[in-house]
């Protein structure tokens, strides 16, 4: 499923946390990431829950990209949350736009390998295809604006299932990919909560194969480039979006070894977005590490 390769010396699967960077990207969240062990990062270029796109700081910016270079440390941008390509509201769509090129943008200057934006969902009662229609109109023409070798990849990120979600099942892969031509800077970010919450049971004996497997069928190969790594607080099919720390879930720590030892995975980093502060957050870091193939 995945085109990655692992180069000699380099880890098949790095571990890492979304961190917090209040404070400065580098000055803050490489000092997380570092007290973390992390082997790759996330983080926030913009409010998560606001439209604003500040310039963010130059210097810590440049800093940040030098030193995950010389580390040799992934990192990855989040983009807001309230971003919705499929939202029926003009100012919304409008928006997300700007937000999304932003964080691209951003993306780039901080040497992100990829930017990781939600799939959204069709709201105002339209149904799936409109809004589809609406995301190939509006999202594909910011794939265009991808010109440089070192643009980050677009990474869709589905849903736990909640509302009128336009890709949470691994069957909505397919369309949502279809409407923006399978472009080659788009991958996927597979959340495990989200995947667990919408309906696949990675806890069930061959669960994590079966949906690797429709995962594969529906987006084709080499589209995988992350994996947010949390544990769920609600059961299977539950379409309830509750992050829990590896292994006190309804997940489980099995099926995380699991899912470190697919060949789907192969050169994709984790990234945990758990609850809890820096120890939870060692500890979650620290228990993935173990899971991972010798």
């Amino acid at each position: 499923m995945n085109d990655q390769t692992t180069a000699p010396g380099r880890l098949r699967n790095p571990v890492g946390a979304h961190v917090p960077v209040a404070g400065g990207l580098a000055a803050k969240g490489l000092a997380y990431a570092e007290q973390l062990g992390a082997e790759a990062v996330q983080v926030f270029v913009a409010n998560p829950r606001g439209w604003a796109t500040g310039p963010g700081e130059p210097a810590q910016d440049e800093e940040f990209r030098a030193r995950c270079a010389e580390a040799g440390l992934p990192a990855y941008v989040h983009a807001p949350y309230l971003i919705n390509f499929g939202s029926h509201t003009p100012e919304t769509v409008d928006r997300s736009v700007a937000s999304l090129r932003h964080s691209l943008r951003r993306g780039r200057r901080i040497g992100a390998l990829g930017v990781v934006v939600h799939t959204g969902s069709a709201t105002g009662g339209r149904d799936r295809g409109t809004a589809l229609a609406q995301v190939r109109e509006r999202m594909r023409p910011l794939l265009d604006e991808l010109t440089h070798d070192d643009d980050p990849w677009l990474l869709l990120e589905s849903t736990a299932g909640q509302g009128s979600s336009l890709c949470s099942l691994a069957e909505d892969l397919g369309p949502y990919l279809d409407a923006l031509d399978r472009h080659p800077r788009v991958g996927l970010c597979l959340d495990t909560c989200h995947v667990f919450a919408a309906g696949h049971d990675l806890a069930a004996p061959g669960g994590v194969g079966r949906a690797f497997a429709e995962i594969e069928q529906a987006a084709g190969a080499g589209r995988l480039r992350l994996i947010h790594a949390n544990d769920s607080k609600a059961g299977c099919g539950a379409h309830l979006d509750r992050h829990e720390n590896i292994g006190a879930g309804r997940i489980g720590a099995a099926a995380f070894r699991e899912i470190l030892a697919h060949p789907a995975t192969a050169g994709v980093p984790l990234v945990i977005e758990t609850p809890g502060g820096v120890e939870g957050h060692a500890s979650d870091v620290k228990l993935l590490k173990s899971l991972r193939p010798e």
